[in-house]
């Protein structure tokens, strides 16, 4: 038998929340074995039922991250993995939770040999994490308690070209910053402009429906009901099969527990697939206008911000103005483990295209290196400079750089905080 810390509950024993005889698909448990797979209806991880509150949290990481982790299919068993082994002696135990997690993410490599979750840092991966605290806390509570994520905008004519500004430092929660982008882009489409700059050089993302909406306010009703986006979980999640989420308690958009088939809907039962998962075009306002969209970005410009990008490209000419962004087409949900918060990359975003591949980044059109001391909105600061060259015909798309400040490109991706690509509108499986 074996033990998995649930989410944090009220009035619940943390020595009580453990699971028993949890069986676990075997799709999930990748043997040395190629020759025939465990059958997911008969295997069963067998798990110490006796241990330190510590070594149940190594357990529990690694057994949801069998589960939920994007790339779950190159991780071994957890006889194979045995993390009581592995991290047990490590000390601060905060210390060998990390560790696990990011040996977790190096198994997976692409093409090139190279794991997804290259490491940004010294034993940190370039999207998972672990964070002290349950509910919303760290980088995600920052994120959601921001009123507001725009810090400038304006709209001008230059020459014969009508052009729109706005400058969003990250996208909080929509509840909290809706009525803010509204009247935004309400004065947006008085003017009417057919160019929009959207400046996202320090936006590290936030709320997939914060980004979402914002998208929705700047395409045109020709767009409704065409796919902005996909997002794709693991097989397992997709059919319905990460039974470990019965222990995560399903929160809906407002933060509050569902009833769901006369009890307390879970994690488990929410809807994975793609179909379920996959975003359409519900035009919001009424800016209908824009014509050409150029993006200020860098390589603090990460997640849903990316999101943005990757759904206006199929639809729009869209070009961008500085350094290549971060590169993260994956997104999380929070795993509550006892006094901890856990980020495993559990879905890839997919625009209409189908394209989802800039784990390197997405390149940009025009080369801008380092940071600039000017004001947002000043038409001599290099990045917008750029980019009204770029719109009057003065400088073609190219790789050429000009440079702001010495800083480098690499020093900026290196600098970005944890901002995780958070999905709060997970939707529940219809009911029998």
């Amino acid at each position: 038998m074996q033990k998995i810390y649930k989410s944090r509950q009220p009035c619940y024993n943390i020595w009580g929340r453990y699971l028993l005889f949890l069986f676990l698909p075997a799709f999930f448990l990748t043997s040395c074995k190629k020759d025939k797979d465990p059958d997911p209806e008969e295997e069963e991880i067998i798990s110490p039922t006796t241990g330190t509150r510590t070594q149940f949290t190594l357990d529990s990481i690694f057994l949801y991250a069998r589960h939920v982790y994007l790339w779950q299919d190159a991780l071994p068993t957890y006889q194979d993995f045995d993390p009581r082994v592995r991290y047990g002696n490590i000390s601060p135990e905060f210390t060998a939770y990390k560790k696990e997690l990011f040996d977790i993410t190096q198994y997976k490599k692409n093409s090139a040999g190279i794991p997804f979750e290259n490491p940004i840092g010294a034993g940190v991966p370039k999207y998972s994490y672990i964070e002290k605290g349950t509910g919303r806390s760290g980088s995600t509570a920052a994120i959601a308690a921001t009123s507001s994520p725009i810090l400038y905008q304006k709209t001008w004519q230059e020459g014969n070209q009508s052009i729109g500004y706005i400058a969003l430092g990250s996208f909080p929660l929509l509840s909290s910053c809706q009525a803010a982008l509204d009247e935004s882009f309400a004065a947006m489409a008085a003017f009417a402009p057919s160019n929009l700059i959207i400046d996202l050089r320090s936006n590290g993302g936030g709320y997939v429906e914060t980004a979402t909406y914002l998208t929705n306010l700047i395409g045109s009703t020709a767009l409704n009901g065409k796919v902005m986006f996909t997002e794709q979980f693991n097989p397992i999640m997709q059919n319905g099969k990460a039974t470990i989420l019965k222990h995560q308690v399903y929160l809906d958009e407002q933060g509050k527990t569902v009833s769901y088939q006369g009890r307390v809907a879970t994690m488990a039962d929410v809807n994975f697939s793609e179909k379920e998962n996959t975003k359409i075009f519900e035009k919001k306002g009424k800016l209908e206008s824009v014509k050409n969209i150029y993006f200020i970005v860098t390589g603090r410009t990460a997640s849903a911000s990316e999101l943005v990008i990757s759904s206006l490209m199929p639809y729009f000419p869209v070009k961008l103005i500085g350094q290549k962004t971060y590169g993260k087409p994956v997104g999380f949900f929070a795993i509550n483990i006892d006094q901890y918060n856990l980020y495993l990359a559990s879905f890839l975003i997919r625009n209409a295209n189908g394209w989802s591949d800039y784990f390197n980044g997405i390149p940009i059109d025009v080369t801008i290196t380092g940071t600039s001391s000017l004001p947002l909105g000043d038409p001599n600061e290099p990045y917008l400079a750029a980019t009204l060259d770029l719109i009057s015909g003065k400088v073609k798309s190219s790789t050429s750089a000009r440079s702001a400040t010495t800083q480098s490109t690499q020093t900026e991706q290196q600098e970005i905080p944890y901002v995780p690509m958070i999905k709060s509108d997970l939707k529940l499986k219809p009911l029998n």
